[in-house]
Order: C-alpha cells, then structure tokens, then sequence
C-alpha cells in the first residue's frame, strides 16, 4: 500500500472511531491547538461548512454560549444543535456586507473551501486563490475587532500577495500546514490572528 493510502487511513480511521463527520477535522484541531482560535462563547463562521465536522469541533470548543453560522451548498444534515445556523448559498456569489447584515458580527472566520480539481495545476490553484480571496473578503466584513481567520488555499504564484494582503487587515499572519493534510497535497493554511480594520476597500 502507498504511503499516501496509509496516510489517508489513519486519520480516517480514526475520525470514524471518535465520531467525526470528516478526516479534515484534525487540520482544524492542530491549527487550534497552536493558535488557541476556537474558545467558549465565540461565534463562528464555517465557510464551506459540509460534511460539518469544521462546525462539529466549533460546536463542541464554543460550548452553549457559543453560536456556528455554516455556509455551503449542501446541508450538513448530521449537525443538529440549537446553536448552528446553516445557510444554503454559493460562496463566490455571496455579498459580505449582506451576510453582515444577516448575521451579525464573527470572533472567527473558518474556511476549508476547495475547489472541484481539474488535475491541472494552474487552474486548480487559480480556483482555490479565488475562493481564499473570497473567504478573506467576507472575514474583513464580518469580523468583530481582534477576530481571526483560518482559509484553506492551494499553495502557488499568488500565495504571497494573498499572504501580504491578509496582512494589511489582522495583526499577525501565519501559515500553517497541518500533520493531517495528504503528503501529496499543496494545501496550506492562511491564518490571520486579530482583526484590526473593518472591510476591504
């Protein structure tokens, strides 16, 4: 068996044994653990929120004073708790100060948005820097001040300005690429860690 296979078998494996939704999970906790992003009472935002085991982590790290807004497509139907939201829409064509309008504001944006793959390389890359620029654009209209950001993207050309973008609005940025995230993959995690302007001009 490849090591990518044992790879991938480990960790679901045991997200299946400790009753998680999804592998991806484990890129989101060791992110938390460094970071200490998710914390009781927050309210989340989970962008691109199925299979809902990002929201699951949320739901159980914010505690019942906390609230988990997720957005996606499909309806992650296994999550049920009082204190999630789902609302069904396409990342790309949502207006972020709408969203702010609707929801309020966010301690934390959450984004582990992927692009369907072509296998080719520039394309794959260039869809996944649009949903990251996209991602960063709604946490700029709805974070609270001293709020933070976690975007998944594919590592490429323009991760630096996207990087230095980021830059501009948190007062730290970091990346991160998490133990969980197959060796053959190019996915790497922005973090920005307190919010310090209110929208992208």
């Amino acid at each position: 068996m490849a090591d990518g296979n044992r790879w991938k078998d480990h960790y679901t494996d045991r997200a299946r044994e400790e009753n998680w939704l999804a592998r991806s999970v484990y890129k989101l906790e060791e992110i938390d653990k460094r970071h200490k992003i998710i914390r009781q009472g927050l309210r989340i935002l989970d962008l691109g929120c199925y299979p809902g085991s990002w929201t699951q982590y949320c739901l159980k790290k914010t505690g019942r004073e906390g609230f988990v807004t997720g957005i996606d497509l499909r309806r992650p139907d296994r999550i049920q708790a009082v204190n999630f939201r789902f609302i069904e829409a396409d990342i790309l064509a949502i207006d972020p100060r709408g969203l702010y309008r609707e929801t309020g504001g966010m301690d934390a944006v959450i984004s582990d948005l992927a692009p369907q793959t072509t296998g080719i390389h520039v394309a794959d890359v260039s869809r996944s820097m649009a949903l990251a620029e996209k991602a960063l654009e709604i946490a700029c209209n709805v974070l609270n001040r001293d709020g933070n950001f976690i975007c998944k993207v594919f590592e490429g050309g323009d991760f630096k300005s996207l990087k230095d973008k980021a830059s501009g609005f948190f007062s730290e940025t970091r990346t991160l690429r998490p133990s969980a995230v197959r060796k053959r993959s190019r996915e790497v995690y922005l973090i920005g860690l307190g919010f310090v302007r209110k929208s992208i001009d």
